[in-house]
């Protein structure tokens, strides 16, 4: 029983190495984007519209929603990244009813390259709404001493989204294996069932948190903006 992807190794040399994980991540990209684009090839605006059409409407209008209430006002300028955070990582775990899947969530290289990419998306957005030098004043408030907090902060929150993600999704494969080896079928069937579910809210709650970061990163800006347009009213 291996404890991540990572150990099926199919080819190596040197430092390079095509695992388990590295197969189905791709494997998962690509059929996303196939899907996109069989989905999106004849979207309509009239009132029947395909049913395909209708499951995307709501997936994207569900998203909108949950940025929206976070405390990001435009979802617009966000939903690209973060719904597809959301969707390739429920994307991930859903497969999980496939008898011989190992999820590339189960890899800590997966979920730390997720996390590194929240990283850097807060910064990037904060930037994009509040300016360069506006954003990185954000790390000395209340008051200088407070700079290796806040960058402790970034680094701490990044290194607890990609364990929590990793630790979750392992854990649930270890189990199932465990349970195949000694329990009747039905009962791994129910464990599945329920990492099912467990994966699929664990999609929701890095997607959230990553949401909530970005927040963070521009709500200062956001105020701003709202004071100058409520006395220009």
């Amino acid at each position: 029983m291996n404890l991540t992807p990572d150990q099926t190794v199919f080819w190596s040399r040197g430092f390079i190495t095509i695992n388990l994980t590295i197969v189905t991540t791709w494997g998962i990209m690509l059929f996303m984007v196939i899907g996109a684009k069989l989905v999106t090839r004849k979207l309509k605006t009239t009132h029947k519209i395909s049913r395909w059409q209708c499951m995307l409407e709501m997936i994207v209008t569900g998203i909108k929603d949950q940025i929206q209430e976070v405390g990001l006002p435009n979802p617009e300028q966000y939903i690209g990244f973060i719904g597809t955070l959301f969707l390739f990582i429920a994307m991930c775990n859903l497969w999980i009813i496939l008898p011989w899947y190992e999820p590339p969530t189960g890899s800590l290289s997966t979920t730390a390259a997720l996390a590194i990419a929240v990283f850097l998306a807060v910064p990037f957005f904060g930037i994009q709404e509040s300016g360069f030098f506006a954003y990185l004043k954000t790390y000395v408030k209340p008051t200088f001493i407070m700079l290796p907090f806040n960058i402790i902060s970034e680094l701490s929150r990044t290194l607890a989204l990609a364990i929590r993600l990793f630790g979750n999704i392992m854990s649930g494969g270890m189990i199932i294996a465990i349970l195949l080896s000694i329990s009747p079928l039905f009962i791994p069937i129910v464990m599945k069932l329920l990492g099912l579910l467990t994966g699929m809210v664990q999609a929701y709650i890095f997607s959230i948190l990553a949401t909530v970061y970005i927040a963070a990163a521009v709500q200062e800006s956001i105020k701003k903006k709202k004071l100058i347009h409520q006395k220009t009213n």
